[in-house]
C-alpha cells in the first residue's frame, strides 16, 4: 500500500499512520546499517515505538461519537466479503431477484459456518473504486432487498439458520430506485424477517443506516461491533435536516446516540463484539476470530431454542426495543 493511500484514513489517526510509516522506514535503514549507526538506529526506533503506544492509547482510549463513525466507514475496514472468505466455508453464491436484475450492493449465499449450514447475506460496498461503484457504495437497489427475501425463503424451506451482515450508509435513494418500489421491498423484508421460522443473527460490522440497514436486519440476536454505529440517518443528513449544514456531523453523531454503547441502553442491540486496539483495520485476523466466536455462541443458542418459542422472543424484542415517554393529551 503506498503512503498516500496509508494517509486515506480519519484525520484522529493519522499522526499514528505517520509515526508507523517512519518506524517501517527506519527498519528498512536498518537492514543495511552497521557499527555505531546500526545501534543509533535501533535506539531511536525503540524511543519511536514508545511514543507511538503513548499516541495511540491518548487517541483510541478517548474516542468520541463522530470517532467511531469514522472507524466504521475506515477504507481498511473488513467487508463482508472478507468475513464471508474467511469464516464461512464451501461459499456458493447466489444472484438476482427473477424480476429485474441482480444488485451488487448486497451479497447472498449458502456456506458452512463452523460446520452448521447457514445462509449468509450482507451488504457488498467494495474496497476498490471500480468495486465501490459496481456496488453503489453499498447502497442496495429493491432488487437487492427482493434477492434477499427470495434467499431468506429458501433458507427458511431447508430450515437454515440466517446470518446478516450489515455495512450501508442506507438503501439507494434515487429515483429509479423509487420507480422500483424501494420503500415497498424494504417494508415486505421487515415483515417477512419478523416471521421467518428460523434463527436470524444481524450483526452490524460498519455502518448501520437507516431502512437500508432494516431491509435486511430484523432477527432474534442484534449484535454489532465496537467502532460500528446504528442510526436512523446519517449524521451528515441529520446536521443537514436540523442545522442546514452537513459540516456539524459531529454535532448530530453525538445527538443521534447512534454508538454501541447507546444501542445497548436503549435495548436495541443485544451485545457488543470486540475489535482489536485502534479498530479492527488494525488487526483484521483478530477481528474475525472476535466475529467466529460470537456467531458461534449466538448461533448454538438460538438453535437450541424450539421454534415457537423463538417466534415469541423475537416478537417481545421486537416490540420492546427503544425508550420512550407517553405524555397525556
Amino acid at each position: 500500500m503506498s503512503g498516500v493511500d496509508r494517509l486515506n484514513v480519519p484525520e484522529f489517526e493519522r499522526p499514528i499512520v505517520e509515526l508507523e510509516m517512519k518506524i517501517e522506514g527506519m527498519r528498512m535503514d536498518l537492514a543495511t546499517a552497521i557499527g555505531e549507526r546500526k545501534a543509533s538506529i535501533e535506539s531511536d526506533i525503540s524511543e519511536f515505538e514508545k511514543d507511538l503506544k503513548k499516541l495511540m492509547e491518548s487517541v483510541f482510549s478517548g474516542l468520541d461519537p463522530w470517532d467511531r463513525v469514522q472507524l466504521s466507514r475506515h477504507p481498511n475496514r473488513p467487508l463482508v466479503t472478507d468475513y464471508i472468505n474467511v469464516l464461512i466455508d464451501d461459499f456458493q453464491e447466489l444472484k438476482g431477484d427473477r424480476a429485474y436484475k441482480d444488485d451488487a450492493a448486497i451479497v447472498c449465499g449458502f456456506g458452512t459456518f463452523e460446520g452448521n449450514k447457514i445462509m449468509v447475506m450482507g451488504h457488498r460496498k467494495g474496497r476498490t473504486l471500480k468495486e465501490r461503484l459496481e456496488c453503489n457504495f453499498g447502497c442496495a437497489h429493491p432488487e437487492g432487498y427482493r434477492k434477499a427475501l427470495r434467499k431468506m425463503k429458501l433458507a427458511e424451506k431447508l430450515n437454515l439458520p440466517i446470518i446478516s451482515f450489515i455495512n450501508t450508509p442506507g438503501a439507494y435513494p434515487g429515483i429509479e430506485a423509487e420507480e422500483r418500489g424501494q420503500s415497498q421491498a424494504i417494508a415486505e423484508n421487515i415483515r417477512e424477517m419478523s416471521g421467518l421460522r428460523v434463527p436470524i443473527i444481524t450483526l452490524t460490522i460498519g455502518e448501520g443506516g437507516s431502512g437500508g440497514a432494516l431491509g435486511i436486519g430484523v432477527g432474534d440476536r442484534y449484535l454489532i461491533m465496537e467502532n460500528a454505529y446504528y442510526s436512523v440517518i446519517s449524521p451528515e443528513g441529520c446536521a443537514a435536516i436540523l442545522w442546514h449544514d452537513a459540516k456539524k456531523a459531529s454535532d448530530a453523531a453525538r445527538v443521534l446516540r447512534l454508538t454501541p454503547n447507546d444501542l445497548i441502553e436503549l435495548g436495541i442491540m443485544d451485545e457488543i463484539v470486540p475489535e482489536p486496539f485502534g479498530g479492527a483495520h488494525r488487526d483484521p485476523r483478530k477481528a474475525y476470530e472476535f466475529v467466529r466466536q460470537y456467531l458461534l455462541k449466538h448461533l448454538g443458542e438460538l438453535m437450541a431454542i424450539p421454534v415457537e418459542q423463538l417466534m415469541d422472543q423475537r416478537y417481545k424484542k421486537l416490540r420492546g426495543m427503544g425508550k420512550y415517554i407517553e405524555v397525556a393529551a
